[in-house]
């Protein structure tokens, strides 16, 4: 089909489909279509598909399956855009990137399209990871914590990280407790030093074993951190609506005063 036979077809339908997708994608990039949209590429259009992701999992956290459901639609945007700029390279298409993740699924559920018996969860995820690593060709436990992406959020790849290298875990979260409380006196030698490279290198030790500390105790060490930075937010919120009430400013109200008021806070957050 011809570009115009293409929109003509386009635009005498009522509802469309991931083809339609595909197609409106394309129509955008070819000559004649939208000049912003012709100047995209992966780097410039990178942090749009971080944005949406995140925008995604905001629609999951707050269970609203109408803004699920549009979330996913500019996810899946995203996706057909980077396919459709191999496409134009002759790398690779959209249906080749559906067939592929097809594959890889068929694959790695061999209980389910293959005759291997498994019964629980935890025996399918033991063998999707000897699946993957046979796929991948991981050989040792280096190679799998290597593979793990430095572009992850460094909370979540830290989790990662220790999950993997069980074999040098810690026997449990009260022995974590004990090394974040290690680091930490580590970070205040190197404040009192003042020595700024060591401060750094401290702090992500401290971060590190924090990381263990949630994943030993069964904690999501990202939910956690989210909900406590929500929970600093509100509280910021009722201090600084208490000095408004006072007729106050907090950027000139004193350490002593502002402390009143962040615990006077508190104590409403958890009569509630």
């Amino acid at each position: 089909m011809t570009r115009d036979e293409k929109l003509e077809a386009l635009l005498r339908k009522k509802e469309y489909n991931a083809n339609d997708l595909v197609t409106i994608v394309e129509l955008l990039r070819l000559p004649g279509g939208c000049p912003w949209d012709r100047e995209q590429t992966h780097k410039s259009i990178r942090n749009d598909l971080i944005e949406e992701t995140y925008e995604v999992i905001e629609a999951i956290d707050n269970e609203d399956p109408l803004l699920l459901r549009e979330e996913l639609g500019d996810l899946l945007l995203q996706v057909a855009m980077h396919a459709r700029m191999e496409e134009e390279t002759g790398a690779f298409t959209f249906d080749d990137v559906a067939n592929d993740v097809c594959q890889k699924m068929i694959h790695r559920h061999p209980h389910v399209f293959g005759e291997l018996h498994l019964e629980t969860a935890g025996q399918v995820l033991a063998n999707w990871e000897v699946i993957k690593s046979a796929e991948k060709s991981r050989q040792t436990v280096t190679d799998k914590l290597r593979a793990i992406p430095r572009q992850y959020p460094a909370l979540l790849r830290a989790a990662k990280v220790g999950k993997k290298a069980k074999m040098m875990d810690f026997p449990d979260a009260v022995a974590v407790a004990d090394k974040v409380s290690e680091e930490l006196l580590e970070v205040r030698e190197a404040l009192a030093a003042a020595n700024g490279t060591a401060l750094s290198e401290e702090i992500g030790d401290l971060l590190l074993s924090v990381a263990s500390l949630a994943r030993k105790a069964g904690v999501d060490p990202e939910l956690a951190l989210t909900r406590a930075t929500d929970k600093f937010i509100d509280r910021f919120e009722a201090v600084e609506q208490a000095a408004t009430a006072l007729g106050k400013d907090l950027s000139v109200m004193s350490d002593a005063e502002k402390d009143v008021l962040w615990e006077n806070a508190k104590k409403i957050a958890k009569n509630r």
